[in-house]
């Protein structure tokens, strides 16, 4: 957020707070995007805070996270002193979460393997309404294709996202049969190493699709411990996901920090999945 909204998205994190009877001495931003995370001092509490029209979204995203902790899922779970209402102020969603101090150790593989798993078993336990990862495919696929989206993006690097984003889903989506619900983007960012073990985050990602698509995203060795990945369908989906990640880094208005490093190293990963999964 440019500084002038992330000064009123700390405060609607703070007065939303206050005015639930928490006590809010401090705020601290933890994550800066198109919405932020804030810890809230000394209430223990994580705000995420987000323009109202993701409130949708934030929604979701709670309601998801609700029926996982009910089956004991390792997640992050919605502070239990507020209940499960996404609150609406000054323009933004704000949802309470317990917060979780980081432990700062990394995440071995096998231990990335082992709670992946355990999260999927709990995702097979609850039944909500999620899109397809195909739907999310599509977006991408609809920024590279419009040059109005994606007016920097060259004609033989639009034609390369362009062709994997459709390639690939199609070709991912073929067997149905093994598709759950799925985290949507497990990566290192969304897993938290608690005192409580290993904890996922953001779950407003949630799709549907083959595990594969979640594996994709986790460090290229968790994928050796996932018991019944197939690696074949692991590659290609790992070159769909950086076909996706470049596809968001050359639209129009992208605010990622260090915008043009990641435009370059989006495009190159997607070269070198294509070749791993011979798809070049």
């Amino acid at each position: 957020m440019e500084p002038s909204e992330l000064r009123r998205a700390v405060e609607a994190g703070r007065a939303t707070a206050s005015e639930l009877g928490l006590q809010v001495d401090d705020v601290v931003v933890v994550h800066n995007s198109d919405r932020v995370a804030l810890r809230l001092i000394p209430c223990g509490v994580l705000a995420r805070v987000a323009p109202v029209g993701q409130v949708a979204d934030s929604e979701f995203e709670v309601e998801v996270a609700h029926r996982l902790v009910d089956v004991g899922a390792p997640v992050a779970e919605p502070d239990p002193r507020v209940g499960s209402r996404v609150h609406v102020r000054d323009a933004f969603a704000v949802s309470l979460w317990t917060y979780y101090e980081s432990v700062g150790a990394e995440i071995a593989p096998a231990d990335y393997a082992d709670v992946l798993l355990r999260q999927h078993a709990a995702l097979r336990r609850i039944d909500v309404r999620a899109p397809h990862f195909t739907d999310r495919a599509a977006a991408a696929w609809r920024e590279v294709n419009d040059r109005e989206r994606s007016p920097e993006l060259s004609g033989p690097d639009r034609a390369l996202l362009r062709d994997t984003l459709g390639g690939l889903s199609a070709a991912i989506s073929t067997d149905s049969a093994n598709d759950q619900l799925l985290h949507g983007e497990p990566h290192p960012g969304n897993l938290l190493n608690t005192r409580r073990g290993p904890l996922f985050v953001d779950l407003a990602t949630c799709c549907r699709g083959p595990v594969e698509f979640d594996l994709a995203h986790a460090p290229e060795e968790v994928g050796k411990h996932y018991a019944g990945a197939d690696a074949g369908l692991l590659h290609r989906c790992r070159a769909l996901n950086w076909a996706m990640f470049s596809a968001w880094r050359w639209r129009r208005g992208d605010q990622m920090p260090d915008r043009d490093h990641w435009r370059a190293e989006g495009l190159h990963q997607v070269r070198a999945a294509l070749d791993r999964c011979g798809q070049s």
